[in-house]
């Protein structure tokens, strides 16, 4: 535990929904839901509108639809929140060298190391305002939630307690007062199985959880969850911000609309995927050591296997035999959702020949072009960015039956008009920025 309240934790409020809604001005103060737009969909982020009327992130979207019909749902745009969250993290990393980056929306900066002339409440709560304002300002309008203690833990709990737009900073001192009350899983780790074993013992908060003797815990959790919770439950945190700003893995996978069974079919799937993501490898002066691959099956069970090369490849022969390998180890039969193919251990150089493969792999029966199945992303999704001849930009409201329509308007205009267009209208076009030039975001 650090003496002063020296950790921050920043989390943008409905990232995804909220930049739909700062680029869509049509959509502001509307209930907007980002994610899969399919029957087989599931709701990525909600915006407070949509919240409002029980849509949650993880909740199907057939689900959502039926609980805010009214709502917009979109597909997503990666690279408009991409490219929103390198502002944010640009902004963070300019007040503190020691920037952790949880995901796209959320990072903890160590204040410490902040050009401040102290740590003292009074101090870093202003601080703390002022970064917020300016990430208004540098995301043309988005909000932030932000806490402050003494430890990760006290700060990650502080910036959910007064959201949206919101800052609670916890003084040295008061975080076993603030935490008592709280229920176990304001507890990282403490998911619906742990909570349900603590139910079972009669614990509900963490209050309750404090009375329980390490030893005790370490039988009903196990040693590394039980020594975990026993400190937590006790505010007792000393994990350091710890930089990291460079892609772990890269991936590629797809969820179809009809349950896959041909195993060749897969095969060729997983074949196809690992050449994406060999591809972007090699874009990026890339290489890994594991190759894994994602398996979602008809009753909605996530599989994952894995395995580790002795060094790091870039070959997309190598990649997709490793995968079709692991697939094979996996019962398959009662029909697949869910594909993908991903890469991680990454390092940016190759060992040319591992050990015989890139011969080996040359030498493999080239498999059958894979017809791929009715994808859930169709061409013209919702929500995505376009561009016409005549109208200039724009984005898809929605599509089908050879007809797309666009609303024409961006977060520099007001709420523009609505038009059709035939689905192969050549003046009608996909719209994306430039891609960055520094690699980063795989």
């Amino acid at each position: 535990m650090r003496a002063e309240a020296s950790v921050l934790h920043l989390d943008l409020d409905a990232f995804f929904a909220a930049v739909e809604q700062r680029d869509k001005p049509s959509l502001r103060g509307k209930p907007v839901v980002v994610g899969g737009v399919g029957g087989r969909g599931v709701v990525s982020t909600a915006s407070y509108e949509a919240r409002t009327y029980g849509v949650r992130s993880a909740m199907s979207t057939r689900e959502a639809r039926s609980r805010c019909p009214h709502a917009a749902f979109l597909s997503g745009r990666f690279h408009a929140y991409r490219d929103t969250s390198r502002q944010v993290m640009a902004l963070l990393r300019a007040a503190s060298p020691l920037v952790e980056p949880l995901s796209l929306d959320e990072a903890f900066v160590d204040l410490a190391r902040a050009d401040l002339p102290d740590l003292e409440v009074p101090t870093v709560t202003a601080f703390a305002e002022d970064l917020r304002t300016r990430v208004v300002e540098v995301t043309g309008g988005l909000t932030a939630s932000v806490g402050v203690g003494t430890s990760k833990f006290i700060a990650k709990v502080a910036s959910d307690l007064d959201k949206p737009d919101g800052l609670v900073v916890v003084p040295p001192g008061t975080e076993q007062e603030l935490l008592r009350p709280m229920d176990v899983r304001v507890i990282p780790g403490v998911g619906p199985a742990t909570a349900e074993r603590l139910r079972r013992v009669g614990v509900h908060t963490v209050a309750e959880l404090e009375r329980v003797s390490e030893d005790e815990m370490v039988r009903l959790l196990g040693r590394a969850s039980g020594h975990w919770l026993y400190q937590l439950a006790r505010a007792e945190d000393d994990r350091p911000v710890v930089p990291e700003r460079e892609a772990k893995s890269v991936s590629v996978e797809g969820t179809y609309d009809t349950d896959l069974t041909d195993r060749r079919l897969m095969e060729g799937l997983l074949t196809r995927q690992a050449g994406e993501v060999a591809g972007r490898l090699r874009k990026h002066g890339l290489s890994g050591r594991t190759v894994s691959i994602k398996v979602r099956l008809h009753d909605f069970t996530t599989l994952s296997r894995s395995t580790t090369l002795a060094s790091p490849t870039d070959s997309a022969a190598t990649v997709a035999r490793l995968a079709r390998a692991l697939l094979a180890d996996l019962d398959t039969s009662g029909g697949v959702r869910l594909l993908g193919v991903g890469v991680s251990g990454l390092a940016d150089w190759v060992q040319e020949d591992l050990f015989g493969e890139t011969a080996d792999a040359a030498d493999e029966e080239p498999l059958p072009e894979a017809e791929v199945p009715h994808h859930s992303r169709r061409t013209w999704a919702p929500g995505m960015d376009v561009e016409h001849a005549e109208h200039g930009r724009g984005w898809v409201w929605g599509s089908g039956r050879g007809v797309v329509t666009v609303r024409f308007e961006t977060a520099a205009t007001p709420a523009g008009p609505v038009r059709s267009f035939r689905a192969d209208d050549p003046d009608l076009s996909p719209w994306r920025p430039p891609e960055p030039e520094d690699g980063a975001g795989l």
